[in-house]
């Protein structure tokens, strides 16, 4: 038999073969579903032609979903080298597309991996994944060339990224994500797709980076602060957080809640008072 990537066999396969658990320190809940792991990986936009990030391959199956997808280059980052038996194969099998790299995401400097733009694309563990994923923001807000995130969260942090102003999801992801990008919920996923099953459901977002939206942006980290300010006291007037403001200036009265507040006006708000 050729030794494709189509021909490796099962995942729940290879993981018995090579003694693979999830682990629970790595926040590891592990795919095999392959109609899913397939349908995110064609979600991802011109996957054919643009490279793709993966963050926590783990067993590899969605990272051979995404071979088999087209993507013309992937670059896995994984902490969990015990990983590196199954990870080995599928590099062998991926025609030279494929290479890992066994670290931890949250320290890899993204804009060495030789890439000019790229995809990331990820099933991320539950433990790390909105850490990564303002760090990826702030990349973005910097001018690194990430085309589009397709990524896997818990059902409720996937809210809170795609999540409106006045929404009960509304905070300070959702703020930080529309001022850079244009992010949605592609689908749900159930619990049961998982090994081991989690108690909480899951989704699948995207998140397309918008340059005339990046190009507003001067400072990203002034606006978190602005939103980690009003959204860590939510229940309290803003003119009871930060007193002595002319909020009429603003068009506000002071009377707003944090969650009154559109992205925009965060934006405003950490440009004149920071």
């Amino acid at each position: 038999m050729n030794n494709t990537v189509e021909s490796l066999p099962p995942v729940s396969e290879m993981m018995r073969d090579c003694g693979l658990e999830p682990k629970k320190q790595f926040g590891q809940n592990f795919l095999f579903d392959l109609n899913l792991t397939g349908r995110i990986a064609r979600s991802v936009p011109d996957i054919t032609t643009t490279p793709v990030v993966e963050v926590g391959p783990g067993p590899a199956g969605l990272t051979r979903a995404i071979l088999m997808a087209g993507a013309p280059r992937v670059i896995a980052i994984e902490k969990d080298k015990t990983t590196s038996p199954i990870l080995s194969r599928v590099i062998d099998a991926a025609s030279g597309r494929l290479s890992v790299i066994f670290d931890d995401a949250l320290h890899v400097n993204f804009s060495e991996l030789g890439l000019d733009e790229y995809a990331i694309c990820a099933n991320l563990p539950y433990n790390v994944g909105t850490e990564l994923l303002i760090g990826w923001l702030h990349k973005i807000a910097q001018g690194e060339k990430i085309k589009s995130l397709t990524l896997m969260f818990q059902k409720e942090v996937a809210q809170r990224i795609t999540a409106r102003v006045g929404d009960e999801h509304y905070g300070r992801l959702a703020v930080l994500c529309s001022l850079l990008a244009d992010a949605h919920i592609l689908f749900e996923v159930p619990n049961t797709a998982f090994v081991p099953r989690p108690k909480v459901q899951s989704a699948v977002v995207q998140i397309i980076p918008n340059a005339e939206k990046i190009a507003c942006i001067s400072d990203l980290n002034r606006i978190e602060q602005i939103t980690a300010r009003l959204f860590g006291q939510r229940r309290k007037m803003i003119r009871g957080i930060i007193p002595n403001v002319d909020w009429s200036a603003f068009g506000l009265t002071g009377t707003e809640r944090a969650e009154n507040l559109s992205p925009e006006m965060f934006a405003q708000l950490a440009k004149s008072l920071l």
